[in-house]
């Protein structure tokens, strides 16, 4: 039962709490460690996925039997290969990264974890590359991870392009906190939060950060 003092339960969550179900239940092997590391050791922006939410990604593809994913934000790599990793052997995922370099720490980080092939990483804004994938729609996913202001349209696309019952899954919902804002940025996730029910049955889990999970109907 939730505790009535506290709607999120979030007065539990202290950072041993989190260590220890991650060690249970999120271990990494040495893949997705160095993927994990890299971001710190390369100088590279440390905004990827926890592993626990890593983890969830890839319980939830397994769940409906993903083989052909999108995700915008490639970073490192690691969320690719919590992703690859519950694609079969012949599932594909198609990764968008606009920054070369961290393109190509991610194709490093991607091939030392035996997944070069089920990954492709593409080079390029959100919307140009989404339009180059269009034609191998329908997809069974689309994560989202990348610019919060392109959220509506990167939606909007998945809507148009995934597959009755693909899920739509988006990082950083609530915005690091800023979600109800007056700045572009906020009304733009806003906007995101507001056109996902219209095509997708969602909810917003309260993870640190947020994340919407849309099943398409």
């Amino acid at each position: 039962m939730a505790d009535p003092t506290s709607r999120s339960g979030s007065r539990y969550v202290d950072p041993q709490l989190l260590a220890f179900v991650e060690r249970v239940h999120a271990a990494h092997d040495p893949a997705l460690q160095r993927a994990f590391d890299a971001p710190a050791k390369e100088g590279m922006p440390q905004i990827q996925v926890a592993p626990s939410e890593g983890k969830l990604l890839g319980l939830l593809l397994r769940l409906i039997g993903a083989r052909k994913v999108v995700e915008l934000g490639t970073l490192a790599g690691y969320s690719a290969i919590h992703i690859a990793r519950a694609l079969p052997p012949d599932g594909k995922l198609y990764t968008i990264e606009i920054d070369p370099r961290h393109a190509e720490i991610a194709r490093a980080n991607i091939a030392a974890a035996g997944l070069a092939e089920r990954v492709e990483v593409r080079l390029g804004g959100g919307m140009q590359v989404l339009a180059e994938l269009a034609p191998l729609a329908p997809f069974d996913a689309v994560f989202l991870d990348a610019d919060k202001e392109g959220y509506p349209d990167y939606a909007a696309w998945a809507a148009r392009h995934l597959r009755s019952g693909g899920l739509l899954l988006a990082d950083n919902s609530y915005f690091f906190g800023r979600l109800l804002g007056d700045d572009s940025a906020a009304h733009a996730m806003r906007r995101f939060h507001e056109l996902v029910p219209a095509d997708f049955d969602s909810v917003c889990i309260p993870t640190p950060d947020g994340l919407v999970l849309g099943r398409k109907r």
